[in-house]
């Protein structure tokens, strides 16, 4: 499982909510790995007429294409996706011609972080809509997470249950969905 998402900023409160939720992912049985706030502010702008790739943006592709599930974490800047998150997605163009093409078969765990209700549920429905164009599969649950409140300590760790909740059952919820996929793989297999 791949975390992607966070901020420039060191700490920030949706690099928490992403490490948390990998964490419960973790906890599931799954193997996890992130490519956080500070990974994704290397990345160069995305550019389709540019072939050539840094290591960083192989890195993340190549992460993504061997991923079952991937979560992603954005802060709700103007009621839209980070520009940092929707570089990252960009990027996944990279995966169009693959046998399982960008985000297909894989269950994808949304979270926003936001100073507010309202920009963190416009937030969520376009990181939804962004999945589902990239052919992914939302989990049930998106966390929609209300930041004003200071929902994490100073060391990172979540001091509000319902947003620990919320950020364990995103993490499930991907896990769930990739051993129903594993189960379903296998069975199509000894059918044949």
């Amino acid at each position: 499982m791949v975390g992607i998402g966070g901020t420039a900023r060191q700490g920030s409160s949706t690099d928490c909510a992403l490490s948390h939720a990998l964490a419960a992912a973790e906890a599931a049985g799954a193997q996890t790995c992130i490519f956080g706030g500070s990974f994704l502010a290397r990345l160069p702008l995305y550019d389709p007429n540019v072939s050539v790739r840094t290591d960083d943006q192989r890195q993340l592709v190549l992460a993504v294409r061997g991923a079952d599930g991937v979560i992603l974490a954005s802060p709700g800047y103007h009621g839209g996706v980070s520009g940092l998150v929707k570089n990252a997605l960009d990027l996944l163009e990279d995966l169009r011609g693959d046998s399982r093409p960008y985000l297909d078969g894989r269950a994808v765990g949304c979270i926003v972080t936001a100073f507010g209700w309202q920009t963190g549920g416009t937030t969520l429905s376009a990181m939804r809509s962004i999945v589902h164009a990239l052919r992914g599969w939302p989990t049930p649950l998106g966390a929609a997470l209300n930041t004003a409140d200071g929902i994490f300590d100073a060391a990172g760790a979540c001091v509000d249950e319902k947003s620990t909740q919320q950020l364990a059952m995103v993490g499930n919820q991907v896990v769930e969905f990739c051993r129903m996929q594993l189960y379903h793989r296998t069975r199509s297999l000894i059918d044949v």
